[in-house]
């Protein structure tokens, strides 16, 4: 085989696994004047899958789970790599609570009121902007639905 075609070998099979799959849509919010891109996670599939196998993420990087009812969802950590931080949002996007989660665990960390989206970001980063309970995630009017 020519240096050429087992480059061209390589390529196709380093592509293929994102072959078939859908990006998440992504959204822009806001948390006072810190910038957030949102991963939306609004399916059942993808509210499943969330950030699993991710090994690095942006800091102005996150994934918003979008629910079909509002609840008090609780989110674990199966199979993720990242340590990540996560804010419940109620349908205004006030931050009802925030919950640090380590890497593969399985403890539930719930919302303290029914909410409809949480939001997860690196770990600390609510933290480390001085984020707390009561503030105001802006941006929520251009999310779908969850299905």
């Amino acid at each position: 085989m020519s240096v050429r075609l087992i480059a061209l070998l390589v390529l196709v099979l380093s592509v293929m696994p994102a072959i078939g799959q859908q990006a998440a849509p992504v959204v822009e919010l806001a948390a006072g004047v810190h910038r957030i891109e949102a991963e939306v996670a609004a399916t059942l599939e993808s509210r499943m899958i969330g950030l699993m196998r991710r090994t690095a993420m942006p800091q102005q990087r996150g994934m918003l789970f979008v629910f079909t009812e509002r609840a008090q969802h609780c989110m674990w950590m199966r199979n993720t790599d990242l340590p990540l931080s996560v804010a419940f949002l109620d349908d205004q996007g006030r931050i009802v609570n925030i919950e640090d989660m380590q890497p593969h665990t399985e403890d539930n960390h719930c919302a303290r009121k029914p909410v409809r989206y949480a939001l997860e970001m690196n770990l600390g980063w609510f933290k480390s902007r001085r984020i707390a309970p009561g503030a105001t995630i802006s941006g929520l009017q251009a999310v779908p639905s969850g299905r």
